[in-house]
């Protein structure tokens, strides 16, 4: 099934996960703005593959509402309307025990993973009810599931957005509105900078495929939920985890 007319918006889609997922829209006909905090890279990202050109840079925090809503109203003025939201940007934060956390860092994390999922959902609420029509896919990680030693702020941050989408898909259940959630294994991505050698091998561990998860790999199931295929699941989590997970 292609996408053709339809628009979705992908945060932190300048690299990673959200830019395989902005490639997977475009291929199958949809338009898509990438909302990002570093607007550069993404149009950066758009101009250096011809496939991508018609894809929308747009600055925006998710941290700040004024600048989630800023961006929910340019995209609307460029497509008309939102039709799937994907939240993928996030931060893995400084790895060390909960004793001794910086509690700076730890308010950090929960703003940008938990918070900012909060904020961008709720931008597009209101527009997806009045057209009955939308697809959110928030993206989660197989330590919201199961907790990292030494990541205190991550894992429970993941965890807060699983409780949170399950809580939207149960409150938008009376319209055409799917809101699930996908937890990732790790995946080769640039949040990998942010990690110790010693974290990233203790993922790799964990994996019993014993192998990081592919980028498209993610984005082929993301995309589909995303879409109008997916009309029944919500509320629901979804896993990438390459058998790691035990529910």
């Amino acid at each position: 099934m292609t996408y053709s007319g339809t628009s979705a918006v992908v945060t932190g889609g300048a690299q990673g996960i959200g830019l395989a997922v902005v490639d997977a829209f475009l291929i199958k006909g949809a338009r898509v703005a990438i909302w990002d905090s570093n607007a550069q890279e993404a149009q950066a990202a758009i101009d250096a593959v011809p496939s991508r050109k018609g894809a929308l840079a747009i600055q925006c925090d998710i941290t700040d509402w004024e600048q989630v809503q800023g961006a929910a109203r340019q995209t609307v003025g460029a497509f008309g309307h939102i039709d799937s939201l994907v939240n993928s940007a996030g931060v893995a934060g400084a790895i060390a025990t909960v004793e001794d956390y910086d509690n700076a860092t730890w308010q950090s994390i929960i703003d940008i993973n938990l918070t900012g999922t909060y904020l961008v959902n709720k931008a597009v609420i209101a527009g997806m009810k009045a057209r009955d029509y939308g697809r959110i896919v928030n993206i989660a990680s197989i330590a919201g599931k199961e907790g990292n030693p030494n990541a205190c702020a991550y894992s429970a941050s993941k965890a807060g957005v699983i409780g949170f989408t399950k809580t939207l898909g149960k409150e938008l259940a009376d319209f055409d509105i799917s809101v699930n959630c996908v937890t990732p294994a790790a995946a080769r991505t640039p949040i990998f900078d942010q990690m110790s050698k010693e974290h990233i091998d203790y993922m790799l561990s964990k994996i019993p495929r014993g192998r990081f998860l592919e980028v498209a790999e993610a984005a082929a199931m993301i995309s589909w939920l995303a879409g109008p295929e997916n009309s029944f699941s919500t509320g629901a989590v979804f896993d990438l985890s390459g058998g790691r997970a035990t529910y």
